[in-house]
């Protein structure tokens, strides 16, 4: 179901939105300070239109050069129309009067004035209201002026007649509103197969085949600059996030939609845009349900500090693609064109100018805030109002595990469920979630008592077995049913704990790997309000112990050549055991501490962190730290791993704690030559049971090797580098565990490997000793 080739991949750095080689350009200057242009005398045979922060041209003659005006006609901006005609000139103050002229002989030529938007720029509702949907393709007018391609899926056999619908959206850039089925896809209806290019991705199965099959209309919302949307791709810019307020508009006006609300969902992709809509708080909007998000694109792109080259790099690629005008582009486009669809072929006039790759880059190495803050999930969370249901896999192997960092930015919403889980980036979706995801649509969209599901269950298969080769457990029952109203099902479900940590997922009795949590822990809020920091000490000889040593230092080599570039060369990630090839730590290219086989269970639940402090031959290191669970048979176990470039130590001190640090990412600073100094790793959340018998491991190399898919731009350093690691005294480096007290796990230590998302290896011992 998923594509195994193209992974259901996320938003990463990618705020580099895409170069597609067209030869348009524009630039904005500032106003007022140049001499008014020359009175226009002739009128413009082509409009300008405005959008938010923004002014274009689409579809006029190419090469055409244009210089923008504002309402004193002076320029502000300007460039050259690409080889669609079309041209962009962004960064804009908001406001009236602004026109694009030209220079024709010794006349200029002017088109009508225009306002650039303000994101307050809110159409009347009749502009909601007078726009119709019907089941199949349709486009979307948005208030600049840009149509995107929206495709409605009813429930099978349902037609608007049998309505009206409890609907959903879901918004992606990938393939999301190629028109045919991807329900008759998967079943084989009528011959119809994945390879229709006119089928949507499988990345978006949760919008284009779960909602339906559970009694949800869809709306499929392709994002502007992409398939047969018109507009630029400009990965989460204000246009694209006020697209998600306009869609929602125009969708909780049609007579077919339950409430006149709709809902969100979607996973990856699908799931971060929700974010950003329900940040800009559309009246239309019921609640949202975002799968394996992440808290920041930024810390997807640059995990650490240190751009992510290897998921990140193939996923920007991929968007390069996809946002090309047709014939390049996504292939539903070129089909659907073929098929004689006028408005999409007009729509790719603007793909051309989506935003130049190279200049955002040069910003993008720091995390520059003016380009980050409105493309951060984070930002728009703290602005959300609604019901959110969220949900994602703290070993999640493309967006990252670090996402639970985003709770915190939705504390002011008391309607925010979270359920995490040990596992990959679609166990999201996994049994132990989806049928809490439906009672909360049932509840909170469809306004409704949940009833049994039975095609839930015989989904399973479809779904689990489509996505990986892996068994799945059984999908728990729909709860709530026996309430006596909706109020009341409301009440009863809001009951319910705010946190759900699925454990042990994989270890179930349905195989090794399975889709198949095998406990859980549940808490009010997170990091949960019971538990407490546990610190323990590196030491000499490789130990990791609680008493701080009385001093001593180790160094080692860091080398990135000694960690693979990824530890999955082959296979789906997402299968019951993947062939991961986790290396282990050897040489003078990485430091062990191991503990004491433990006494007793220890529950880590929350955030943690490795404190080292550091001497190094170079002005800045990179450095990456890793806990395992060594085994009494020898095994080792993968539980969590991060990152950190050395010169972006400088912390947030209203956000930081002793088990979460936050690096600013604004502020790097060089090493001072000779002496030691902390840095502070953020690893991301544990959710492991470490069982009584076992040792805590943690690793310190350079970053590589320990996360399938990601690798890291790291400094190529040829292990000529030293870096010194202090053992206690005044420079006490160890790891901090959020621990929860008083669990005992109920089940058995699981096999090694068997638990999804964290793969296995022979333990082998440092050369410090641990």
């Amino acid at each position: 179901m998923v594509s195994r080739r193209r992974p259901l991949a996320v938003v990463v750095l990618a705020v580099a939105v895409v170069a597609t080689g067209c030869s348009g350009t524009g630039t904005a200057g500032t106003t007022g300070s140049s001499p008014p242009l020359p009175v226009a005398t002739v009128a413009a045979p082509f409009a300008g239109h405005g959008s938010i922060g923004q002014a274009y041209v689409a579809g006029i003659t190419p090469a055409a050069h244009l210089v923008l005006a504002d309402a004193a006609g002076r320029r502000v901006g300007g460039g050259t129309t690409d080889d669609l005609g079309s041209l962009i000139v962004r960064d804009l103050p908001a406001g009236g009067g602004y026109t694009f002229r030209e220079q024709v002989g010794r006349a200029w030529a002017s088109t009508r004035p225009f306002r650039v938007l303000a994101p307050t720029d809110t159409p009347p509702a009749s502009f909601y209201a007078d726009q119709h949907l019907h089941v199949g393709l349709n486009y979307l007018t948005m208030r600049d002026g840009v149509r995107l391609a929206a495709t409605v899926r009813l429930p099978p056999g349902k037609t608007l007649a049998d309505g009206p619908f409890p609907t959903v959206i879901e918004d992606s850039g990938y393939a999301v509103a190629a028109p045919h089925s991807l329900i008759a896809a998967e079943l084989h209806v009528d011959g119809e197969t994945t390879a229709d290019p006119l089928v949507p991705s499988t990345a978006t199965v949760v919008g284009s085949l779960l909602a339906p099959l559970l009694g949800f209309a869809t709306i499929s919302l392709q994002m502007r600059g992409t398939g047969c949307s018109g507009g630029a791709f400009d990965l989460f810019g204000l246009p694209t996030t006020y697209d998600g307020y306009d869609a929602v508009q125009i969708a909780a006006a049609q007579p077919w939609v339950l409430h006149h609300k709709v809902g969100m969902v979607g996973i990856s992709f699908s799931g971060i845009s929700q974010m950003f809509v329900a940040g800009t708080r559309p009246p239309g909007l019921a609640a949202i349900a975002p799968m394996s998000l992440t808290d920041d694109l930024y810390s997807t792109g640059f995990p650490g500090g240190i751009f992510n080259s290897g998921f990140a790099g193939s996923w920007l690629a991929d968007r390069v693609h996809d946002a090309q005008p047709a014939p390049g582009g996504q292939p539903w486009a070129v089909a659907e064109i073929a098929t004689g669809d006028t408005t999409c072929l007009a729509n790719q006039d603007l793909h051309g100018q989506a935003q130049d790759l190279a200049a955002l880059l040069k910003q993008a190495s720091h995390r520059v805030p003016a380009l980050y803050d409105q493309r951060s999930p984070s930002t728009w969370a703290a602005t959300t109002r609604v019901p959110v249901f969220l949900s994602g896999a703290v070993q999640d192997e493309q967006t990252g595990g670090q996402w639970p960092a985003i709770i915190g930015a939705l504390a002011h919403d008391p309607h925010v469920w979270v359920t995490m889980t040990n596992g990959t980036h679609i166990d999201s979706l996994g049994p132990g979630t989806i049928t809490r995801w439906l009672e909360f649509l049932d509840i909170f969209v469809a306004g409704r008592v949940p009833q049994p599901s039975p095609t839930l269950a015989s989904l399973a298969p479809l779904l689990y077995h489509g996505l990986a080769d892996a068994p799945v457990g059984p999908v728990p029952p729909v709860a709530y049913t026996t309430e006596p109203t909706p109020a009341a099902a409301r009440a009863a479900f809001e009951r319910q704990p705010r946190i759900r940590v699925l454990m042990d997922n994989g270890a179930g009795s349905a195989g090794p790997g399975a889709f198949q949590p095998v406990w859980m822990a549940q808490f009010p809020s997170w990091p949960p309000p019971t538990s407490h920091t546990v610190a323990l000490h590196f030491g000499a000889h490789g130990a990791l112990t609680g008493p701080v040593p009385a001093g001593g230092a180790v160094s080692f080599r860091p080398d990135p050549a000694a960690r693979p570039a990824t530890s999955l060369p082959s296979g789906n990630p997402w299968d019951a055991l993947p062939p991961y090839q986790w290396a282990p730590v050897t040489g003078p290219s990485g430091l062990g501490f191991v503990t004491a086989p433990l006494a007793h269970d220890l529950t880590a639940i929350g955030p943690a962190a490795v404190d080292l402090w550091v001497r190094s031959t170079a002005a800045d290191t990179d450095l990456q730290a890793t806990v395992s669970e060594v085994r009494p048979d020898g095994r080792e176990l993968f539980v969590q791993t991060g990152e950190l470039r050395a010169s972006d130590r400088a912390l947030d001190p209203g956000a930081s704690t002793p088990a979460h640090p936050v690096p600013t990412y604004t502020d790097p600073r060089p090493l001072p030559a000779g002496r030691y100094t902390e840095v502070r790793i953020p690893l991301n959340p544990v959710a492991y049971s470490f069982r009584a018998g076992s040792r805590i491991r943690v690793t310190v190399t350079a970053p590589g090797g320990d996360r399938p898919v990601w690798a890291f731009d790291t400094y190529r350093t040829g292990g000529s580098v030293t870096d010194t690691v202090g053992l206690g005294g005044a420079t006490p480096s160890g790891l901090v565990l959020t621990v929860e007290p008083g669990i005992t796990p109920p089940d058995a230590q699981p096999a090694c490997p068997s638990l999804r998302g964290q793969p296995c290896r022979t333990y082998v011992v440092a050369a410090n000793g641990g």
